[in-house]
């Protein structure tokens, strides 16, 4: 970041208006209404990081679907590398970047699966080649040509040529509950604004505090 950039819209940013929060849930959807005004695309891009079996962290993007005071949603294939971290840890963290708002948001918690209804509901919602996308694709694995992608999408284009295309069993999605959430703002020469949300667990009540830049 540019030590000397300064935001234009610091008026929105001041201790203040976090004295009358008492959890992170509001100032999130605020932020997140505002990045997607601003965001030349995917606002909901977030990345989403996970441990292996030996405690080597691993970090993608993915895409954000849903967020309430439950958590926060993203969907994939449970066979996925990241898929298999999360059910054998059941922690994630994110962290939200917004370049053109200089902001950027942390949490971390323990992960839940979404209910069966949830997972549906947001499956069949989403285009149909995606959702044949979603058949075709072993993700994660060795694909030992595009070609063999192609066939594999073909195959079951053909297998779902009329009707609904179904959820396949091993596509759903987790819940993040934060235990913690970071909010950043850019300052200028790097004295950035930095305020922590923090609770025991998910149905705890929340306290927060200011940290150093």
């Amino acid at each position: 970041m540019n030590d000397t950039t300064t935001t234009t819209r610091e008026d929105l940013w001041n201790t203040a208006d976090f004295s009358s929060r008492d959890n992170p849930f509001s100032l999130f959807a605020e932020w997140f209404a505002d990045a997607k005004a601003s965001e030349p695309n995917d606002p909901n891009a977030v990345a989403v990081a996970t441990v292996d079996e030996d405690g080597l962290p691993n970090v993608r993007m993915v895409l954000l679907k849903d967020f309430d005071p439950q958590g926060f949603v993203f969907y994939t294939n449970f066979e996925s590398q990241k898929g298999r971290e999360i059910l054998s840890g059941k922690k994630a963290a994110m962290c939200f970047h917004w370049k053109s708002l200089r902001r950027q948001v942390r949490l971390r918690g323990p992960v839940s699966v979404v209910s069966d209804e949830e997972a549906d509901t947001y499956f069949q919602s989403r285009a149909r080649d995606s959702r044949i996308g979603a058949w075709a694709s072993q993700q994660s694995r060795p694909l030992e040509s595009r070609f063999a992608l192609e066939k594999a999408v073909a195959k079951y284009a053909a297998k779902h040529a009329i009707g609904t295309v179904p959820r396949p069993p091993y596509w759903s999605g987790f819940r993040i509950a934060p235990l913690y959430v970071e909010f950043w703002h850019e300052r200028a020469f790097r004295l950035h604004d930095r305020t922590v949300f923090r609770r025991a667990e998910a149905n705890a009540e929340w306290t927060r505090e200011q940290l150093y830049p």
